[in-house]
Order: C-alpha cells, then structure tokens, then sequence
C-alpha cells in the first residue's frame, strides 16, 4: 500500500518544510488541495525540496485552467521533480463553478473525457512532434509554433487521476484515466459494490488493466496515539460527514449506508444556515461506516480490513489543517499490505 498525506499550504515557506518533512517521515507522497490556496504552487517548491515523494494535485479543479495551461504546469512540475508528479483533476459542482470561479458550466463527464484526451494530445505533440490537431465540443488545439513547445525529456508523462462519485464519472476514470481519487465519504459496501463495478465497466471500453490503475482513498481515518485524540479525529470527521452529506452528489453513498433520507435533511439545513448542527445529525453507525478508527498500535489490521483489495493508496490526511501523526514505523509497516497496483503506465496512451 501507498501512503500519501497533505502537505501546509498557508505558505509556500511552510509547504517546503512539511514537504521535507513527510519525506523524511516516510510517506509514498504528498497531495495538495484547491481549497484556499491554488494546489500546484506547494508541488513547486516541493519538487525542489525532495527526491522521492510522489506529488499530486488531490484534486485541482478542471474548468478553471484551459487544458493547455494545465499542460504547461504540469509539463514543468514533472521536469523539475524528475518524473514524480500526477495530476489529479475534478470537475467541482455546478454551483462552485458559476459563483464561486465564475467559470461556464456544461455535463462534466464528456467534457472531462476531452480534457484528459486534449492533455495528452497536447503532450503526444510536445513529445514525439506531430502535429497538434484536437477538436473537440468544449475543447479545440490545433496551432503550436515550435517557439512554444518546451525543452523535451525522458521522464514519464504526468499519470491524469479522476476524482469520481457517481458512476458515469467512475465508468470515465476507468476509461481515460490512470487512476481514480475517492472521496472519503465513502463505505467499503459503496466501493465493492458500486464504486468497482463501474470502474471495470470503464475497463471494458478502454483495455486498461487494474495493475496499471491507482485507486487512492475511500474512506475517512481518526487515528492517533491516545483515545482522546481519536475521539477528537472522529468528531471533525463526523462535521465532515454532514458537510458532504448535505450535497446530492454524495446521497448515493448514503443510501448505501443505509441512511437515503438523511441528505435531504441534511440539505435543508444548510439552506438554513445550520452549518454548526450538521455533526449532531450523523450517528454513529454511519460514522463508523466511512472512518477507519482506532489507536495507532491497532490501526494497520483496521486499514487492511477496509482496503484490502480495494484501495492502493491510503490518504492519511483529509486536510492540512488536520496534519496527519502516523509514526515512521506504521508507515513501514502499512507499505506491506498488498494492494492490487503496481505502477503508472502513461507512456502507453501515446504511443
């Protein structure tokens, strides 16, 4: 298994630090989110301040960049790393995208399937030099001056990961994508018998193996050295959980709780500006039932009963703000569970 945590992103000094630090620590990776601060700046200065971590946008949001910018951040941040970053992409909602970046919103899924194609047209051409020529319906490139193409090199192209709720987005991932980020809002029963399906679908279509596909995250996680501090993990995650809940995006997921009318309450309320009492409305099954819980020294057969065959890749932080503390020694040991990935292969989609 890999485990990725997040990174400080309140400052680019502070990201560097904590970049630093989570490699010394022993994590696989860093992620970096675009919540308050834009999500690739962090990689920046990380890329500089490590030699190993894998660095990823977890997740940066698609319709805010022109897929030929997003080409140019990307391109860059996986030369100075030397190969080791990822993009993570989704498409928001409806309502972030109109009022809150101002930005044109359409039917996500065929939109993203062009902005992943259009990526790669754009990189297959800065590679291998043919000439540039996508169209699409939201998305055409057609004109690049050799004055704009930048300096060639022989590092993998940049894996694309989908974030993915319902199952025309997780049929998508599995289709164009190198991988999926699942929300954490999320049960084992919803990814065994929702989550997995659609992603084989997605298989189907493409001819893509699992071995080469990452699926990261899945669930939420409240660990730490004492009970008190678990106990005060699980109740952020539980604010969390109503948070997300609130949103119709994620009711399939508590339908597969067993809670279907508890979104639309959820929902009302945050209509109402009841933000401070969405946590008093998540009970405890439901909790449990997206959280791993438990003390450091028990966590490991906890994590393994949840993702084993499942999930690759353990997100051990949902927020900088709420630092992940796993010791050195319970990375190591966690690296050991088997997951069914075993690496990027994003050469093969131009070739």
């Amino acid at each position: 298994m890999r485990i990725i945590t997040t990174i400080d992103q309140s400052n680019l000094a502070s990201s560097k630090i904590a970049a630093e630090a989570a490699e010394k620590e022993g994590y696989d990776g860093i992620c970096t989110l675009e919540n308050r601060h834009d999500p690739f700046l962090p990689l920046s200065v990380a890329s500089l301040a490590t030699e190993h971590l894998e660095l990823s946008t977890g997740v940066a949001i698609a319709f805010l960049r022109s897929p030929m910018s997003c080409a140019h951040i990307c391109w860059d941040l996986n030369t100075a790393s030397s190969g080791r970053f990822v993009l993570g992409i989704g498409p928001q909602i409806k309502a972030h995208n109109e009022k809150r970046f101002s930005v044109s919103w359409s039917p996500p899924v065929p939109r993203i399937r062009e902005y992943v194609r259009s990526l790669r047209a754009i990189w297959n051409s800065w590679r291998n030099g043919t000439k540039l020529n996508f169209r699409g319906e939201h998305y055409t490139f057609t004109l690049m001056p050799p004055n704009f193409v930048p300096e060639n090199n022989d590092f993998r192209l940049p894996p694309v990961t989908i974030a993915a709720v319902g199952q025309s987005m997780l049929r998508l991932a599995g289709e164009v994508a190198d991988g999926v980020r699942l929300h954490p809002f999320c049960t084992r029963d919803y990814i065994r018998n929702y989550v997995l399906p659609n992603i084989e679908m997605g298989f189907e279509r493409s001819g893509r193996h699992r071995k080469s596909f990452e699926i990261s995250g899945g669930s939420f996680l409240a660990t730490g050295a004492t009970n008190d501090v678990v106990a005060k993990q699980m109740e952020w995650v539980r604010y969390r959980i109503g948070f997300y809940g609130s949103t119709p995006a994620y009711w399939p997921v508590l339908e597969s709780a067993g809670f279907p009318e508890l979104g639309e309450k959820l929902n009302r309320m945050t209509k109402e500006g009841k933000w401070d009492q969405l946590a008093s409305e998540i009970p405890d099954e439901l909790l449990h039932a997206c959280t791993i819980v438990g003390r450091h020294h028990e966590i490991k057969k906890l994590i393994e009963d949840y993702y084993g065959g499942i999930s690759d890749t353990l997100v051990a932080s949902q927020s900088y703000e709420k630092p992940s503390d796993l010791p050195p020694d319970l990375i190591s040991e966690l690296k050991h569970i088997k997951t069914p990935f075993k690496e990027f292969s994003t050469n093969d989609w131009i070739k």
